[in-house]
C-alpha cells in the first residue's frame, strides 16, 4: 500500500548534505557502502526481526558500520559516531516525508469493501510507528482487521501471523488472497498454507533472475485487484 520511494536516490541526496565531512570519499562510494551493509543486515531473518522493531537504531547501525568499513579499506580514520547518527537521522526524516500511498490504494480498498470483501492489514515492525502510519494514511476504517507485529507479538513470515489474520476474518486459506511486495512474506510463506499469493510489483522490477518463487499472480497496480 505504501510507496517508500527509491532508497538509493534518498541516500544520494542525504549523503550529499554531509559530503564535506566524509572526505576524501566520493558520495557514490559512501552510498554504495551503506547499501551493501544494509543488504547484509536485512538478508538474515534473525537480524531482520531484531532490527525492524528499532528502525531508527538500525539505520544508525548501518551507516556507522558502512562508514567504518569504507574508511578501514582506505586506511582512513573512522568518522565520529555523531556524524554517522546525523546522516542516518536525516535519512529517516527524508524517508518518512516522502512516504506515499501507491496510486489507487484508497480507491481499491474502498471498492473491495463495497463489494463485501473482508480486508486485513498484516504488517511487521514496532507498534507505535506502524500504528502512526495507519492513522496518517487513513487506513483504520478501511480494514476489518489490523494486525501489527509489535502489537501482537508475531509477524510475517511466521505461520501464526497468517492464521491469526484469517481467524479474525472468519475465513480459511482457500478463501484468502495475500497481496504484498515481499516474495518471502507474501508469496512463499502464504503458499505453504494454501493461500493464493499475489506479488505486488509496484516498481515494475520483475522477479529476480532464476528465482524459484512463483507467485499465483503478479500485479503492477492495486486497481488490478478489482473485478
Amino acid at each position: 500500500l505504501l510507496a517508500f520511494g527509491q532508497a538509493e536516490g534518498q541516500w544520494q541526496r542525504v549523503v550529499a548534505e554531509f559530503i564535506e565531512h566524509l572526505a576524501p570519499h566520493p558520495r557514490d562510494d559512501v552510498v554504495a557502502a551503506i547499501q551493501a551493509y544494509s543488504r547484509y543486515l536485512w538478508a538474515d531473518q534473525t537480524r531482520h526481526k531484531h532490527w525492524r522493531h528499532r528502525i531508527g537504531e538500525a539505520r544508525r547501525h548501518i551507516v556507522q558500520n558502512a562508514c567504518a568499513e569504507l574508511c578501514a579499506k582506505a586506511g582512513q580514520p573512522t568518522p565520529a559516531p555523531e556524524l554517522c547518527h546525523a546522516i542516518a537521522d536525516r535519512y529517516n526524516a527524508v524517508h518518512e516525508a516522502e512516504l506515499r500511498m501507491f496510486p489507487g490504494a484508497h480507491e481499491t480498498l474502498d471498492r473491495l469493501k463495497e463489494l463485501g470483501v473482508k480486508l486485513a492489514l498484516v504488517t511487521n515492525g514496532a507498534g507505535p510507528p506502524q500504528r502512526k502510519k495507519v492513522v496518517r494514511f487513513a487506513l483504520e476504517h478501511r480494514f476489518d482487521h489490523i494486525q501489527i507485529e509489535g502489537e501482537h507479538g508475531f509477524g510475517k513470515p511466521e505461520e501464526q501471523a497468517y492464521r491469526h489474520a484469517m481467524q479474525a476474518l472468519g475465513v480459511g486459506p482457500k478463501d484468502t488472497w495475500m497481496i504484498g511486495d515481499n516474495l518471502e512474506w507474501e508469496v512463499v510463506a502464504p503458499q505453504r498454507l494454501g493461500i493464493y499469493a499475489i506479488w505486488y510489483d509496484g516498481y515494475g522490477i520483475g522477479l529476480p533472475p532464476d528465482s524459484p518463487i512463483r507467485p499465483d499472480r503478479i500485479i503492477r497496480s492495486l486497481p488490478e485487484l478489482l473485478p
